[in-house]
């Protein structure tokens, strides 16, 4: 699913954001990423995405080596993964309804079948009854519920997650880091960056940890 083999990401002035990276996630794979604010987790999230491309090394995504793909590949690309913010990133002059929808709306889908695949993602995360309100009224947590929608609403095989319990509270942590792990329950390899320890200890998956840049420690690794 995910290969990073001996990947850099420099940016013009000489800063090494990422350094020699490897590791793999499998398919149906749940897995943790962590370390300190500017250890290079969002990085590493944007290579999977090619929001960045890496300087050098090789990154594998869903059997696509994105070191060589072609620019007018990489939206296709993207509709294999969903991903999900802290900040939600919600229009709030459009409907829970046509927020969610985006994503299919941009593929060109047929708006019936836009209308079946929009309300059965928020029927997931527990919205259904909530697609004509504006997101300016719901909760946090029922914003970033919206965000999740819309990132599994086409289906991805692939969902990455950018501290995405950031701004919320325990409880609604929990139930948002239960929601990943759900989808992960029914096949969607996840990958989730975050700071909260109490998440990794809660449901005990592999964690993948980052200093400096730097891949230091993979509880997948046996010595």
């Amino acid at each position: 699913m995910i290969q990073f083999d001996t990947v850099f990401k420099r940016y013009p002035g000489g800063y090494d954001a990422l350094k020699n990276i490897s590791f793999h996630v499998a398919d149906e794979e749940m897995v943790f990423l962590t370390g300190h604010s500017g250890a290079g987790k969002s990085t590493l999230l944007k290579l999977l995405t090619l929001i960045e491309r890496p300087t050098r090394g090789q990154l594998i995504v869903n059997n696509k080596n994105l070191i060589r793909l072609p620019g007018w590949r990489v939206p296709y690309l993207r509709r294999e993964i969903g991903v999900v913010f802290q900040d939600h990133r919600l229009l709030n002059d459009r409907t829970v309804f046509d927020n969610v929808a985006l994503p299919l709306v941009v593929t060109g889908l047929h708006r019936r079948d836009i209308g079946r695949r929009v309300r059965a993602a928020l029927d997931k995360v527990g919205l259904l009854s909530k697609e004509n309100l504006m997101p300016i009224v719901l909760s946090g947590g029922e914003q970033q519920r919206v965000g999740i929608a819309r990132a599994v609403v086409n289906k991805p095989n692939l969902l990455l997650a950018d501290e995405p319990t950031g701004n919320l509270d325990e409880a609604l942590s929990d139930e948002i880091i239960d929601l990943f792990h759900e989808f992960n329950q029914h096949g969607v390899t996840v990958l989730v960056a975050t700071h909260d320890l109490r998440h990794i200890q809660r449901l005990r998956k592999r964690v993948l940890q980052l200093q400096n840049g730097e891949l230091i420690f993979d509880s997948g690794v046996r010595s």
